[in-house]
C-alpha cells in the first residue's frame, strides 16, 4: 500500500509476465482499496491492479465524490473528483510504468460511478470499464468521443438504490457517445451476486 500520488492506493504487479492489461479498481461506499483485488483477479488473470481509495469521507464511509442526498449529486464535485482521480490514474501509470493504452475500469456502486465519470472526461485515459450498479451520476455538456471504448454494465432489477431507468439512460448516453456497451440484469439487488 502507498499514500504516494495524491491517493492511498494499493498496486499489484501483474504476475503474468506477458500481461501488458492493467485492471482500475473502484471500491463503493465504505470500501477500501482491497475490496475488489479478488474479482480483478478473476476477470483478468496475471494483469496489473491500481486500486486507489476512496478519498472523501461521509460518517466514515470512504467514497470518490460525495453527496448532496441519496441520489442527488453536485455535478462540479463529480467533475472535480472524476478529474482528480484521472490525474492519479495518468500519475500512477507513469510512476509504475504501466501500458497507457490498456487500462480498464472495474467499479462497484459509487466506484462505477466514477469510472463512468473518468471515461466521459478523458476518454483517452481508459479502454474501457466494467461497471457493477452503476447509475448516471455526469453528464458533460459536450458528448465524448467513446468509439472503441467497451462498456460493460451488471445492474440488478431489485436494486433499492439504483432505478432500472436510471442505468439505461446511462447505457444509452455511453451508446450514443459511441462506446460499445453491454447491459446485462441480474436478478439481485445492489450487492453482487455470486453468479457475476
Amino acid at each position: 500500500m502507498s499514500d504516494d500520488l495524491g491517493y492511498t492506493h494499493r498496486y499489484v504487479a501483474a504476475s503474468d509476465p506477458g500481461s501488458r492489461e492493467t485492471i482500475v479498481v473502484l471500491h463503493g461506499t465504505g470500501g477500501t482499496e482491497n475490496d475488489l483485488i479478488g474479482i480483478a483477479e478473476a476477470i483478468s488473470p496475471g494483469a496489473a491492479i491500481l486500486s486507489p481509495r476512496g478519498n472523501v469521507s461521509e460518517n466514515g464511509a470512504l467514497r470518490f465524490f460525495r453527496r448532496l442526498a441519496e441520489g442527488v449529486f453536485d455535478p462540479a464535485e463529480v467533475r472535480a473528483r472524476g478529474e482528480e482521480l484521472a490525474s492519479f490514474i495518468r500519475a500512477a501509470t507513469a510512476h509504475y510504468r504501466l501500458d497507457a493504452g490498456r487500462l480498464t475500469a472495474l467499479g462497484y456502486s459509487y466506484g462505477a460511478n466514477i469510472a463512468s465519470t473518468v471515461l466521459q472526461l478523458d476518454p483517452s485515459l481508459l479502454r474501457g470499464a466494467i461497471l457493477f450498479r452503476p447509475m448516471l451520476v455526469f453528464e458533460p455538456a459536450a458528448t465524448p468521443d467513446l468509439a472503441g471504448k467497451m462498456v460493460f454494465i451488471s445492474a440488478g432489477r431489485m436494486d433499492p438504490i439504483v432505478p432500472m431507468k436510471n442505468v439505461e439512460k446511462l447505457a444509452t448516453r455511453l451508446g450514443e457517445a459511441g462506446a460499445d456497451v453491454t447491459l446485462k440484469w441480474q436478478l439481485t439487488g445492489h450487492n453482487l451476486a455470486p453468479n457475476e
